[in-house]
């Protein structure tokens, strides 16, 4: 199977397999964003990719920490899972290991927009596609000098196709892998966030010492996320939001244990 796959080289000189190469570039920029502020990662941490999508930054990590970190990857989309475990097993299967699920505060199973042409705007929540996609447009024209490209992209990148995934919960994997740390929780789940920290069990909490997440700011979200992490110990918090993304809802946020 990966062999009919297309291939395409990192900025780091990793050749990893992908779906479209022209999406590459724009997901290897954002997983720049991740590790900042008061997040750290050292060889041998335990990392959940929850979101994984092609495996870029869980691709990122192997490398930069030496071959040395555990990663579990979070992937609900068949087509994407099958690049993502492709990548895994091409580098190291025993390190980075794949799930085909998505993450959410129960496990059920739940359509899915896939957008074939541009993987990382796939979502769970379909009803926002028109708002997020004019922000997203608005957003590139006021922060890019030549908007013309990103806006080409935007156009085709809106095709979906309606894909019914399965959906576990933080805690049901922690339990089945006996999971006794996570270094580090990023979650990129296009506006499913809450629904990921809400599927972590009381007894779990602990467990976890770092966040960072993309955060769609909709019903107030930014807040209810940064209490929620205050209220299970997370006295560090730090928000930003990407230049290119001025004006929208999209935000960055970095929580730590002191």
């Amino acid at each position: 199977m990966s062999t009919l796959l297309p291939e395409t080289q990192l900025p780091n000189g990793m050749k990893i397999f992908c779906l479209r190469e022209e999406e590459v570039p724009i997901l290897y920029e954002q997983i720049q964003y991740y590790i900042k502020h008061g997040i750290k990662l050292h060889e041998g941490d335990v990392v959940f990719d929850v979101g994984a999508n092609i495996g870029l930054f869980s691709l990122w990590a192997y490398q930069k920490y030496q071959k040395n970190v555990n990663v579990y990857a979070f992937e609900p989309i068949p087509a994407i899972f099958n690049v993502l475990e492709a990548n895994a097993l091409r580098f190291d299967p025993e390190k980075i290991k794949v799930f085909p699920c998505g993450l959410s505060h129960e496990s059920k199973s739940v359509t899915f927009a896939y957008h074939p042409n541009a993987t990382m705007l796939s979502t769970a929540y379909q009803e926002d596609l028109p708002e997020l996609r004019n922000q997203l447009r608005q957003a590139v024209i006021r922060n890019t000098k030549e908007p013309s490209h990103s806006l080409r992209w935007l156009e085709t990148g809106f095709e979906i196709e309606q894909i019914t995934c399965q959906l576990k919960t933080i805690s049901e994997i922690i339990q089945e892998n006996q999971i006794e740390q996570i270094d580090l929780l990023k979650i990129d789940v296009e506006k499913s966030e809450l629904d990921v920290l809400l599927g972590i069990e009381a007894q779990d909490w602990q467990k976890i010492k770092q966040i960072v997440v993309e955060v769609h700011d909709l019903e107030d979200k930014l807040q209810k996320i940064t209490t929620l992490l205050k209220e299970r110990g997370f006295s560090e918090v730090e928000v930003e939001q990407e230049s290119m993304l001025k004006g929208s809802n999209l935000f960055n946020l970095y929580a730590w244990r002191r």
